[in-house]
């Protein structure tokens, strides 16, 4: 029977934490006797790592495909305990700890490719505890940011009635950079100089991500891959030869990575789009309009209410077998 009966994680229970940031805990042991000459320690590990696999010509009879991945360590960070008298007696002890997060660190995230990930690892003889943590990179300052908008015109003929038109979508913004959780207020104009109704115009936020794999011969390669972050429908019904302004709001995620580029990053970069579309009646044709906008965060931004959720301190167990 293991000596060691349970080993207990106990971190503030918050939602997210904040680069820079500190934190303090206590990882807890209960034995069930006497543990001699112990190594009890905790370690802080944050990470990133990506893979995925591309065909040279899927055309091809023969399969001749060549694997990228990438890794990267962004923080690693350990404390080991000071046992008094070299032994533990049987029952419950606990050590305190603290750590600093690393100002410059990518915020959590995963996909079907890569990943980044943050977790506090508890250990004692051979037995360990892990609890994850969800990161949110802080930015070193924000630029103000005025009205920001696009334009979109797409000219369509009706073969059925042999008549053409055309149709414009402006979408605005009060601004251009926005904090995790924030909501988007966008107002978007409708120009109708068709015969057909528009029934419904559809605004996304997309997640771009660029990732950097090599290969196992050292090749540098790059893959950029897509996401839609919150997503706001609008049944519009313009009529023909009408105009109409709708004002709706997208609110945005608050575990999110933030605007960042592969110099910060090292392994993949991130930026966003707000994307309105609408699918034309009667033909097969779609106006779209893109706005790019920025996602970043200060503290500032967290004590206005962006602010991470902060509850009770709360344990995670280890059970030995």
């Amino acid at each position: 029977m293991s000596t060691v009966r349970e080993i207990n994680l106990v971190l503030p229970e918050i939602e997210v934490y904040l680069a820079s940031s500190s934190i303090d805990g206590q990882l807890v042991l209960n034995l069930r006797s006497t543990l001699v000459n112990p190594v009890v320690k905790v370690e802080l590990v944050g990470r990133g790592f990506l893979r995925w696999i591309e065909e040279d010509n899927p055309e091809l009879d023969y399969n001749n495909s060549m694997v990228y991945t990438n890794q990267a360590v962004y923080v690693s960070k350990d404390q080991t305990f000071h046992i008094e008298d070299i032994w533990l007696d049987s029952g419950v002890h606990t050590f305190d700890f603290h750590f600093s997060f690393p100002p410059s660190i990518p915020s959590t995230f995963t996909s079907k490719i890569g990943c980044i990930s943050y977790f506090f690892q508890g250990t004692c003889c051979s037995h360990q505890i892990q609890q994850e943590l969800t990161m949110l990179c802080l930015s070193a300052h924000l630029l103000h940011a005025g009205l920001s908008g696009v334009n979109a015109r797409k000219d369509v003929v009706y073969f059925c009635c042999f008549s053409h038109g055309s149709v414009i979508l402006r979408i605005s913004l009060e601004k251009g950079i926005f904090c995790p959780g924030e909501t988007i207020v966008l107002m978007t104009d409708i120009a109708n100089r068709t015969c057909k109704y528009i029934r419904k115009v559809v605004f996304d936020v997309h997640c771009i991500v660029l990732y950097r794999g090599f290969s196992s011969r050292g090749e540098q390669h790059y893959l950029e891959d897509q996401s839609k972050v919150t997503r706001l429908e609008f049944q519009t019904d313009t009529a023909p030869f009408e105009a109409m302004r709708v004002t709706g709001a997208l609110v945005l995620p608050k575990p999110m990575p933030v605007t960042s580029t592969l110099m910060e990053n090292k392994i993949m970069a991130f930026r966003y789009e707000l994307v309105g579309t609408s699918d034309l009646s009667c033909t097969t044709s779609t106006i779209m309009g893109r706005v790019p906008i920025t996602i970043a965060a200060t503290s500032e931004h967290f004590s206005d209410g962006c602010a991470p959720v902060h509850g009770k301190t709360a344990p995670r167990r280890a059970h030995p077998q």
